[in-house]
């Protein structure tokens, strides 16, 4: 019985150990979608606490954040206007989508069917598709910076990229 009891403290402290880490890992679970958007409006995004649908990476900073809003409310978050495009070629609810991004010149967040991309723009996933809120030199629309995107014509494409950046 001796021999015993020091093995079953052990197998306690154990077993205290490992239900304070789940449950440490439960509350800092890194976000991935709200439900219950409603207004259809961008939502604040908790920085180092919530993934990009897409790539799963965390996102750091609003510089380049997309937001996807289907009909019913549900929120996705991205990193990067490249990622949002990828993710929403495979919902057939795409059309009806709000989505929003956050701009580089105003800083500011805007209807993403509205904004006005770079090509050449320092992206977190290097698509180059950096948002803006009024026309630049060099700018594309909404529709041509998701054609290009779904026809893999970014910086990620070593082709695109020597050509527009001559690298």
């Amino acid at each position: 019985m001796k021999k015993l009891l020091p093995l079953l403290s052990i197998a306690l402290l154990i077993a205290v150990i490992a239900i304070v880490f789940v449950s440490m890992a439960k509350k800092d679970a890194p976000v991935t979608i709200a439900k219950g958007n409603v207004a259809f409006k961008p939502l604040p995004i908790k920085l180092n606490k919530t993934n990009d649908t897409q790539c799963a990476m965390l996102i750091k900073s609003n510089r380049n954040a997309a937001e996807a809003i289907a009909p019913d409310g549900r929120t996705w978050f991205f990193d990067d206007p490249g990622c949002m495009m990828t993710w929403l070629k495979s919902r057939e609810w795409a059309d009806k989508a709000v989505l929003w991004v956050h701009t580089l010149d105003t800083k500011r967040w805007i209807d993403a069917r509205k904004a006005w991309y770079g090509v050449k723009d320092v992206t977190e996933m290097h698509y180059g598709f950096g948002a803006r809120e009024k026309p630049c030199e060099g700018c594309i629309d909404f529709r041509e910076m998701r054609l290009r995107m779904l026809r893999g014509e970014n910086l990620t494409n070593p082709k695109i990229r020597k050509k527009l950046l001559g690298v």
